[in-house]
């Protein structure tokens, strides 16, 4: 595949006539999916810059749980990340995700590895198909530790010596294309991510000029646009997300009000605890100075009896 930063001329195509905001765009799950299924060209163009391989190198790529492009899901949950075969050797789980579920490390994790156990019985160990989970997130999963582009494999802890070759899973987060590598912006992966953030025609028709492989997902996110089936899908996709994030919100303002409560009845406690201190420290002194008090009159009756010639040890 050819990422030069080269113009590429462009046909003529309705999308350069188009302008104004974008029904729905890639990051809708559905309209991903979509355009990733119609047009083998633009699956193959997004592979290609995800992994740094050359156009010669990739021989096929197949999306091996495809679905009715228009059908209406029998959930409005169901899963739309893409299993792709490379080369008929390696497993490759695409996902759009906009939707913080507070669960993407674990979850991700748990695809990878269902998709890594793909041994059937009696073949060997050999013969497993390396995995790779690429993940597009519309949220950081670390703001302490914020990249565009990060891929995750088995290291040794001491030596950083990789475990395996055939694990690995990637995260492009698409809320920090700022911070695209030079090797990032060379597979134009910034600009895939670009494509994807794009809420206007008038953008995605500017991105089209820079790669063949957008120009074709761009043309395909257009025609698709108009079919009024696959917009209906795309809305749906949109309310169900809608929902999560109210589920979401509530579950965040559910948990800062009970910080709140503990935080309040934890400062109570402390208030009591406080209290109570003070008044069995005032306890223990005043004791301590009542004994002393006796002390010292124990000693002057002693002091007195022995002027008296009385001993008051026998």
């Amino acid at each position: 595949m050819n990422h030069s930063q080269s113009i590429i001329s462009v046909t003529a195509h309705p999308l350069q006539n188009a302008s104004g905001a974008i029904p729905y765009g890639m990051t809708n799950d559905y309209m991903f999916r979509a355009v990733l299924q119609t047009n083998n060209k633009v699956l193959r163009g997004l592979v290609s810059a995800l992994l740094h391989l050359k156009e010669e190198e990739i021989l096929s790529v197949e999306i091996t749980n495809p679905v009715i492009l228009g059908n209406s899901p029998e959930k409005k949950e169901i899963r739309l990340d893409i299993n792709v075969v490379l080369n008929n050797h390696t497993f490759i789980n695409l996902e759009m995700q906009v939707a913080n579920q507070l669960n993407w490390n674990d979850r991700s994790l748990l695809y990878l590895c269902r998709s890594f156990d793909s041994l059937h019985r009696g073949e060997a160990y050999g013969e497993v198909h390396p995995v790779i989970h690429i993940g597009f997130l519309d949220y950081p999963i670390s703001k302490e530790y914020p990249e565009f582009y990060a891929t995750y494999k088995l290291l040794n802890v001491k030596t950083h010596q990789n475990y395996n070759d055939n694990f690995m899973l990637s995260v492009v987060d698409l809320t920090h294309i700022d911070l695209a590598t030079k090797e990032d912006r060379e597979y134009h992966i910034d600009c895939w991510a670009a494509l994807f953030k794009a809420a206007t025609w008038e953008e995605i028709a500017m991105l089209a000029v820079k790669d063949e492989y957008i120009r074709e997902a761009s043309h395909t996110m257009f025609e698709l646009s108009a079919d009024e089936q696959i917009r209906k899908q795309c809305r749906d996709r949109e309310e169900y997300y809608q929902d999560l994030r109210r589920y979401e919100k509530a579950i965040v303002e559910k948990d800062a009000q009970l910080q709140k409560i503990v935080t309040e009845k934890d400062a109570q406690l402390q208030k009591i605890v406080t209290e109570k201190d003070a008044q069995l420290q005032k306890i223990v002194t005043e004791k301590d100075a009542q004994l002393h008090r006796v002390s010292v009159e124990t000693e002057r009756l002693r002091a007195l009896l022995k002027q008296h010639g009385i001993d008051d040890s026998e």
